[in-house]
């Protein structure tokens, strides 16, 4: 009986620890989530490739209409000469190139005053983009140091046009205003503290000085240099690679000169006007700005370089209305609208600024025509 009672006792405790233990939850597993509900990986798309740089092409003078055989008798005519390079674009084709020995299309020649046409296209395009905002603004409006001076009211335009009225020694045989710039402590500050010869607007006189105030200018209203703006907004695009540029002591790039670049980069500049203003497709420069800059806007010199427009010269040579870019010692760069022609000229030393033209003239035009 007591063991009886035992059993009992051992099943009741039994009995009741089980009640206490509760039983073991069977193992879960969490449900793959959908695909829906998966974080989506990121997708990148793939970085458009970049244009390819441009190439000029090059393409028989025959095919564009022009004399091969006087073409190819430049070379020889150019040998005996200081001239280093001749290039001529017609349609947008390279038709003839030539470089004197120990040049090529690889070298940076020295532009001078044809930088003065690189710094009047920069203003184009500041115009274009509204930091100018009209060619009528007096420059006291950019640069603070002419306000209350009797330079506070000239303008742009005049700047452009070199109507500034600004005593200015540079041709002629006296040079001493284009030295004396290079040679001052501030280039701005020395152009204007020349005396006024004339009241704006009305007398052209060729200023180099009043080139670098358009730099400054372009500076004071971009926040840049004008070669950072230039090449940002124009250069790059047209793969100016070979571009170089001096500045003043202040870092005010050398609006009237210091321009240095191969031949088949400055025949670009050219180009893009002579395309109204597109590079490849792309606006850069405004219609607008384009037919101003080059039609007459003053006199110009009363020797043979012509007309002025902005920045740009005028002549007509052998029939052909043209707008140039001149630089000292010889560096030309020609537009013919009319023939869809393009033609660059660099030369080396100290010799004379004109020495180009009958090469020009006589066989670049005469092969169009013959």
């Amino acid at each position: 009986m007591k063991r009886f009672a035992s059993l009992l006792l051992a099943f009741a405790l039994l009995a009741a620890a089980c009640a206490k233990s509760p039983a073991p939850a069977a193992p879960s597993e969490s449900p793959a989530p959908s695909v829906s509900e998966r974080p989506a990986e990121p997708v990148s798309a793939p970085a458009p490739a970049p244009d390819p740089p441009f190439e000029w092409p090059v393409e028989a003078p025959a095919a564009h209409g022009m004399d091969a055989a006087l073409l190819a008798s430049l070379p020889d005519a150019l040998a005996q000469t200081k001239i280093t390079s001749a290039l001529v674009v017609r349609d947008g084709a390279i038709v003839s190139e030539w470089y004197a020995d120990g040049f090529d299309e690889t070298t940076v020649f020295p532009m001078h005053s044809c930088s003065k046409t690189f710094t009047g296209t920069i203003v184009g395009a500041a115009l274009d983009d509204g930091l100018i905002g009209s060619l009528d603004d007096p420059i006291s409006d950019y640069l603070p140091q002419a306000a209350g001076t009797d330079k506070a009211d000239i303008t742009i335009r005049q700047l452009l046009c070199q109507t500034s009225g600004i005593r200015w020694y540079e041709w002629n045989g006296r040079e001493e205003s284009f030295w004396g710039l290079y040679n001052a402590e501030n280039w701005v500050d020395y152009v204007l503290s020349q005396p006024m010869d004339y009241a704006p607007g009305t007398t052209f006189t060729y200023t180099t000085g009043g080139s670098h105030l358009l730099a400054a200018i372009v500076q004071a209203a971009a926040g840049k240099s004008s070669a950072e703006y230039g090449w940002e907004r124009l250069f790059a695009a047209m793969d100016l690679d070979s571009i170089e540029w001096n500045a003043d002591p202040q870092g005010v790039t050398d609006g009237g000169n210091g321009v240095r670049l191969t031949s088949r980069d400055a025949a670009k500049l050219g180009q893009l006007y002579l395309n109204g203003g597109v590079w490849e497709g792309k606006r850069l420069l405004s219609e607008d700005w384009i037919e101003q800059a080059t039609q007459q806007q003053s006199a110009g010199s009363a020797g043979r370089s012509g007309r002025y427009g902005y920045q740009w010269w005028l002549q007509t040579f052998s029939g052909y209305p043209t707008y140039y870019a001149m630089g000292f010692g010889g560096q030309f760069v020609f537009v013919v609208p009319s023939l869809d022609l393009v033609a660059v000229f660099t030369t080396g030393g100290w010799g004379d600024t004109y020495a180009p033209w009958p090469y020009f003239t006589d066989y670049v035009l005469a092969a169009c025509s013959a």
